[in-house]
Formats: structure tokens, sequence, C-alpha cells
């Protein structure tokens, strides 16, 4: 599977998992809250910081019949239109500059999610390095035209999307000049449940469109991720947030700096426990090859007794012969005289 460099930080199967913050509608119209937030993204050892780039009026109408109303019994938003909830969480583009470059001084790779054209022209000005296509855009197939005209690499989410759909989405990409993509199996529920998340889809992902595959996963706590790493995934994506009790139109589902923390730690343990197909000691096991058991004299013994179950034991350590020979060598006689303790050997029988 081919690597893909995003920002000078290699993703793919020889790599621990790159793990992305999404920061979202978590600064809560706050820009010093969300500078806050990029340092403790940095701090966290995320990777990337990802924003969201639109505004209410590029990313609905200005409409508040049923359409454009949210009335979802389990949505966090019920009862907001479209328009008005994209007012509360989008984030101003003049505050895009200064995230960015504060993530930049810090280490952490700015990148965004753009919604329509304009956005995408407005990012390339920033020198985006990489673009995000969230799962309610993946089948906006202009827009996605768009991005890959760049020939930048493009993450894009699945959530909802058929595989003749995902299979329109590749194409339109990969003809448009996107050279390094990358899909995250995303589950479009906010928060999402774990049995409802499929992960189990990633190594076919992977295989019906031979492009690296990781998760945008919006279920709480850690679990899912570093089970999805164990499924392939080589990229995460996890809200972000200083505090869920803060509040904010993500906070519900959003993961605190703590929990990113240990994120970060545990999906690169998962990987590292991947390695390879392995039977026999590994080099690190060989030391302890001397504690398996193996057969011992148990009593003294003198040249020409009949080994016994009371003359030999199966114990540890394991410098005698194999277990398995036990049976085999009893009632048969020693060849010479031994003290308890002696590890038996072929030469003593």
């Amino acid at each position: 599977m081919k690597e893909i460099n995003l920002a000078n930080r290699k993703v793919g199967e020889g790599h621990s998992p790159f793990i992305i913050a999404e920061m979202s509608g978590n600064h809560n119209h706050s820009l010093e809250r969300a500078l806050e937030i990029v340092e403790e993204a940095a701090k966290s050892g995320a990777h990337a910081l990802k924003l969201q780039t639109y505004t209410a009026d590029t990313m609905t109408l200005n409409i508040e019949n049923p359409d454009f109303v949210i009335n979802d019994e389990a949505s966090l938003w019920k009862g907001n239109s479209l328009y008005k909830l994209y007012q509360q969480a989008y984030t101003p583009w003049d505050w895009h500059k200064p995230i960015f470059d504060r993530a930049r001084e810090l280490g952490i790779i700015p990148f965004s999610t753009p919604f329509d054209e304009t956005a995408v022209d407005f990012l390339e000005k920033l020198d985006v390095p990489f673009y995000k296509i969230a799962s309610f855009e993946n089948t906006d197939i202009p827009l996605i035209k768009k991005v890959a005209s760049t020939g930048k690499p493009m993450i894009i989410s699945t959530g909802m999307s058929t595989v003749a759909e995902l299979d329109e989405t590749v194409k339109a990409a990969m003809e448009s000049g996107c050279k390094d993509l990358i899909l995250l199996k995303c589950t479009s529920t906010y928060p999402a449940t774990p049995d409802n998340t499929n992960i189990m889809t990633i190594p076919h992902m992977r295989e019906l469109f031979n492009v690296q595959v990781g998760l945008s996963d919006h279920t709480l706590g850690t679990g899912v991720a570093v089970a999805s790493v164990a499924m392939g995934a080589t990229v995460i994506e996890k809200h972000f947030t200083l505090s869920r009790k803060d509040g904010g139109v993500d906070s519900a589902f959003s993961m605190e700096p703590s929990e990113m923390t240990s994120l970060v730690a545990e999906t690169k343990r998962a990987w590292q426990a991947l390695g390879k197909v392995s039977y026999g000691p590994t080099d690190k096991e060989k030391s302890s090859l001397k504690f398996r058991r193996s057969i011992y004299v148990s009593k003294d013994i003198k040249s020409g007794d009949i080994f016994t179950k009371e003359n030999l034991r199966i114990v540890r350590p394991g410098y005698g012969l194999s277990p398995k020979y036990y049976e085999q060598i009893l009632g048969k006689q020693a060849k010479n005289d031994m003290k308890a303790g002696t590890p038996l050997t072929w030469d003593n029988i």
C-alpha cells in the first residue's frame, strides 16, 4: 500500500497512526479559546489540527421551513434551523491565519475541511497542505473535483456512502488530479455508538479502493479508535475540546486533552503490537526459554537404577530434556550416578 506524505509526516502501515484533533465549533466564538485548543492539541501529541471552513451562507439557505429545521428527536441540535446552527458553529475566516500560524509554531499541522469552492480558494491562499472532505459532502462531486484540482492530498470521510457512491467519489478525485487519497470509515451520528461503527469495513474498504483507510470517530472514549488500528486504520480523527462541561456544538462527543494524550499513546501501542505473523520465540523471548518445564532428577539416583515417577519430575527450569520424552524415559536405566536437581540428558540414560 502506497505511503502518503502529509506535510512531511508519512502515513501508512509502517508508521504509527496519524492523529487529527478536530476543533470544529468548540472554540465557542472565542479566538482566545481557539488558540488554547491549538496549544492543548499540540501538547497532547496529536499530529494535526483541523478546522472547518464555511459560513452559514455558504452552507445553506436562511430559510426556516421544515426542510431546513432539525427535527430528529435524537439530535443534539433539535429545533435549530440549519442556518442558525452554522452561524453558531462556524469559525470566522479571519481567525484561520492566526490559528494556522500558532499551530505551525507549535509543530502541529493545520488544515481544514472546505464546504464550497470559495472555501478552497481561501484555504489555498493560506497554503493548506492537504484537505478533508466531510461525510455530508462526499457526494458533492463538483467540490471533490475542485479540491482534487489543487493536486494536494485529500482525506474523505465516508459516512452514509454506499459502495457505488464511494466509487464515484474516488474516481472523481483521482481523475481530477488527486494522487494521494485517504478514506475514513465514519458513522455520521453524533455521538456514535460502538455497535454502529462497523470497523470491520476498514480492511474491506482498503481492498476495494487500494488506498489508505482510517477512522473518523464520533464515539466516546478511545476503545473504538484503538480497535480500528488492529483493523489497519492509519489515520484517526476525533473532535477535540478543552472541556466538555464548557458546552459548544460538538462538545458532547469531543475528547478532552487528557483523553487525546491517551489516544495518541494507545493507538501507537496498538500499531506497535500488530507486528507480523510470528511463531516460535522472538529474540526477546529467547532468554525466557530457560523457564520452561523439563525433566529433572528429583531424588538421588545410582548408576543402574530405574527411572520412575518417584525419582524424575517435570519441573521448571528448562535445562533438561523436554517433557514430551518423560513417558519414554520411565522404566529405562540410569547410566551414571546423579544428584537430585540434575537436569536429565540423553547421556544419562
